[in-house]
């Protein structure tokens, strides 16, 4: 609803569109690593749906890329992370932006996150996304051509973890 507001959108703009309709979670655990210099982690990436939430444990770790430095998202007991994904990206025409984001290994640990995605593409459809319309003009013409989940979820599975944005595929 906070989403679709500050949008400029009516508060069930987004619900409606069913950003949220699909929710997976991924458990993450990492061993301490004796060398954390020589290995990451995870390498650099952006989330691939509309919206994540991560909790992330004492260990830490985790790292945003903020103009162009890697800066720690330093763990608060019981506090959450909240990403822009890349589809809340493209759909909203680069007014809300994908987080760039890596984990560093760590000689302490285990490090363990959840993370809790919030996308449509569980199950992909034919369903078309592309910048919403109200937000587009003459001013702001259309950043991002429609696709399908199905589109979308194929070429980010098959380019990787690549430390590259899968939006640029869908530029127009």
């Amino acid at each position: 609803m906070l989403l679709s507001e500050a949008l400029g959108l009516k508060p069930n703009h987004l619900k409606e569109m069913e950003c949220a309709r699909g929710v997976y979670h991924v458990i993450h655990y990492s061993p301490p690593c004796p060398e954390p210099h020589l290995t990451l982690g995870s390498s650099k990436h952006s989330d691939p749906g509309f919206l994540t939430v991560l909790l992330q444990d004492h260990i830490g770790g985790l790292q945003v890329l903020h103009q162009d430095q890697w800066v720690d998202v330093c763990p608060i007991p019981g506090a959450l992370v909240i990403n822009i994904g890349d589809l809340l990206q493209l759909i909203s025409n680069d007014k809300f932006k994908s987080v760039e984001h890596r984990v560093l290994a760590s000689k302490i640990g285990p490090r363990i996150s959840v993370a809790s995605f919030f996308s449509t593409h569980i199950s992909p459809s034919s369903k078309m996304y592309g910048p919403i319309e109200e937000l587009l003009s003459a001013e702001y013409p259309p950043i991002y051509r429609e696709i399908t989940i199905k589109e979308f979820v194929t070429r980010y599975r098959s380019k990787g973890l690549d430390g590259q944005s899968t939006l640029i595929y869908f530029k127009v």
